[in-house]
């Protein structure tokens, strides 16, 4: 994530920010400038080339505050979300608004680093035209009154907002003895689905998910049954970066793309604040992991012991991930539309 000021008085900006706590402006976010800008009295804003730019309509139902060019409408971003809960279901809707936070902060990390993001059903207002069978589309399901199963399938990611609760989710991720739980990290790992899906096709990449993953046509029930009733490989640390990646290589992929968006988005943050050196000259996403992550995420482990918190980045990388998340990184680097994105990774 960037640091963000205010335009009108240089305050520093949170990127979920609505209004400057500071002069009290109002804020939206601009997919176009990559910036959040100041808004007026009518939720509009005008850029440089005259176009007039308007507050989602969902601002109120969800914090968006993603700027779109159709007055009363909505923005990319909720135009993606597919399914919301109904408007007499209020625990739904209450857990609704961190999903898309969530969700528009893993929309903005992908488009910078370049990734294509096209969706399901009709055309955005910035023209973007949508793709029926490879698109992209969210379901997020209220689970007050039916089982919600968090998952990918051809291009629709379900979410179960009661993962928004923190006391539900902690408990859960107590249950499963897991490090780490967050609503942000269920759309990092499921969209890493969606891209395996989506860039794992050819021949020879296909060859090599394989010599690093394993083989994706093994029974994915069997390995679930598998996984658990006996659990995770004694050795698994030695291969994998959680236990939930031994299930299935498909389940591997996803955990190394979840876990590769953390580091670049988290990497970001602390050169936006200057807590890393700057960009090197195109190193491999090894030496990135290597010299850059794991000094930096030991140092945030330091800090949040030093609140009384636990590790922010509770995971060890072995030398077989860290070829994963370099075949990752190639997947990026190749589908990009610019090559690189506006995010250097390196």
């Amino acid at each position: 994530m960037k640091a963000y000021r205010c335009r009108v008085c240089a305050n520093p900006l949170y990127f979920e920010n609505s209004v400057c706590v500071s002069c009290g402006t109002n804020l939206g976010w601009s997919r176009a400038e990559r910036d959040i800008v100041p808004v007026d009295e009518k939720n509009s804003y005008t850029d440089a080339a005259g176009t007039t730019w308007y507050v989602c309509a969902n601002l109120n139902l969800s914090g968006c505050t993603w700027l779109t060019r159709d007055e009363g409408g909505w923005c990319f971003s909720c135009h993606l979300t597919r399914t919301r809960p109904n408007d007499a279901d209020l625990e739904g809707l209450s857990n609704f608004p961190v999903a898309e936070q969530a969700k528009r902060a893993l929309i903005t990390e992908l488009e910078d680093l370049g990734l294509p993001i096209v969706g399901k059903e009709g055309e955005d207002a910035a023209g973007t035209n949508a793709d029926e069978a490879d698109g992209l589309a969210f379901d997020l399901l209220s689970s007050v009154e039916e089982n919600v199963v968090i998952g990918h399938a051809d291009g629709v990611i379900t979410i179960d907002l009661a993962e928004s609760d923190t006391a539900y989710r902690e408990k859960v991720r107590d249950q499963m003895g897991e490090p780490y739980r967050t609503m942000l990290g269920h759309f990092r790992h499921e969209i890493g689905h969606y891209y395996q899906w989506q860039l794992v096709r050819d021949d020879e990449t296909h060859a090599r998910y394989v010599e690093l993953f394993g083989d994706d046509t093994a029974s994915y029930q069997d390995a679930i049954d598998r996984h658990y009733e006996q659990g995770a490989p004694a050795d698994w640390a030695e291969n994998y970066i959680s236990t939930y990646a031994t299930m299935h290589p498909f389940e591997d992929f996803a955990e190394t793309w979840a876990h590769y968006l953390h580091i670049v988005d988290t990497i970001e943050t602390a050169r936006a604040y200057g807590l890393a050196g700057p960009v090197g000259i195109e190193p491999g996403f090894r030496d990135v992991v290597q010299h850059t992550w794991i000094p930096l995420s030991t140092a945030l482990n330091m800090v949040n012991r030093s609140m009384g918190k636990e590790d922010l980045y509770p995971f060890v990388i072995p030398a077989p991930v860290l070829d994963k998340l370099e075949f990752v990184d190639g997947l990026v680097r190749a589908s990009s539309s610019d090559v690189t994105g506006t995010r250097p990774v390196g």
